[in-house]
Formats: structure tokens, sequence, C-alpha cells
């Protein structure tokens, strides 16, 4: 089980609540933010992520926590014909749909508020399932998985893009100095909740990465499990199967 970590320590609210409010209340800045905070590089993790759903074919496909839509608008170079962004969000979701329409995919994608830990679907329902920098926001993380499994047609795919830590020496020391002192200066110069990005990067360091969350997904009942390190472990894409 992975540990709790919260947007807001003093809150009476709990991770699920907290979380909503903080993307509500960065949801303008968020797009431009994680340009800066990743050097544009999360443009190609999701290019690699498309790449793996589109070798399956998948006629309908599931983004949860799409925030803003950028990988739900990036899947529909895929076969799908339809995609699902679902995210707590209104604040994203509302961005999201603005992109979507002036891409003038509004048939092809729809935006929907949804809690991921309570799916709004039957048993078996898509061909592909994917989270992209979500999964450590879920107040339970092993309740939120066992879902997406549920929904999840067998012989899908689910795919998982998540920030992780490096695990050479090097890279994990200047990993390590860019989340502890450059990015909460990057937070506080450019949003107007510091607090989210504290959150963003003790919940990164926090959260299980490589074989402990292949470990979670194979007990959950996924199969196939296996994880691809992205620029020298800064991210990890998860590829599993049911």
């Amino acid at each position: 089980m992975s540990e709790k970590v919260t947007p807001y320590k003093d809150s009476d609210l709990n991770k699920k609540q907290q979380v909503t409010k903080m993307f509500d209340t960065i949801s303008k800045e968020y797009d431009g933010l994680n340009r800066v905070i990743s050097f544009g590089i999360d443009v190609k993790w999701r290019k690699k992520v498309v790449d793996i759903v589109a070798q399956h074919q998948p006629q309908n496909i599931l983004d949860i926590a799409t925030g803003t839509g950028d990988l739900a608008i990036s899947l529909s170079k895929t076969s799908a014909e339809e995609i699902i962004g679902l995210d707590i969000s209104e604040g994203m979701l509302e961005v999201g749909r603005k992109k979507i329409t002036e891409k003038h995919l509004d048939l092809k994608i729809r935006m929907m508020v949804g809690d991921s830990e309570n799916l709004p679907f039957d048993d078996n329902t898509f061909d592909a399932i994917t989270v992209a920098f979500g999964v450590r926001n879920f107040e339970n993380l092993e309740k939120g998985l066992a879902e997406i499994y549920r929904v999840l047609k067998p012989k899908g795919i689910f795919v998982i893009l998540e920030t992780s830590v490096p695990t050479k020496t090097v890279y994990k020391q200047g990993y390590s100095f860019y989340t502890k002192y450059i990015l909460p200066i990057i937070g506080k110069v450019f949003s107007k909740d510091q607090s989210a990005y504290s959150y963003l990067c003790e919940s990164a360091s926090k959260f299980p990465y490589g074989e402990a969350l292949n470990n979670i997904l194979r007990q959950i009942g996924f199969i196939s499990v296996k994880d691809l390190p992205q620029t020298f472990g800064v991210a990890t894409i998860y590829n599993a199967s049911k």
C-alpha cells in the first residue's frame, strides 16, 4: 500500500476532496506549468503511451484522471471510435473540453466527471484504459486499480504513465535536488496554489514505482505486467493486461 500524501496538511477534507480542490484551483495554469516543469519531455512520454495502445487497435478507450485531456487528445490518433476522459476535477475538464472543441474532436472524445475508485461503467467495457500522472492521486490505490481491472475487457490493455525515482546514484541525486529545491520555486513563482506543487513533489517521491508497483498490479489480477523507465527513470510507463 502506498503512503498517503495529501495536498493540504491542515485540511479536514479527505485526500480525494483535497485533490479535487487542488486541481480545480490550478486548472488554468496546469498545462503551461507541466511543460516548464518537465522541459516538454512529458509530450514524448505520452506519445509512447499512444504507440503502445495503438498496437492493440482498441475500439474504445477510457482515460482516467484525464485532467485537461492531453492524453485523451493524443489517443484520438489510434483506431478508437470512442474515448472517454474521466476526472474528479470539473475545473480541469472545463479546460480540456475547450481544447477538444478547438481540435474538432467532440464526436470522438467525451469528458465526464467521475471517481476512479467508483467507475460508472459495466464490467468488461473498455478495450484499453490509460492513466497519465494520476494513480498517485488515488485515495485508495488498490481500490482504484481493482475498479480499472473490473471495467477492462479480457485481453484489454492497461497503461500507466507516472513519475518515478531514478535508481542510478548520479541521476537520483540530480532528481532529488531538482524536486526538493527547483520545482517548489517554480511552483511558487507561477502558481497561485503553492501547496499544490509541494504535494506533487512529495507524492512523486513517496509513491511506489518499478517492481513495487508491478507487484501491486499483479496482486489486483493483472497479467503480463512490465515497466518501462523513461528519461533516466524520472517517469515510468507500466503496461499490463487482463
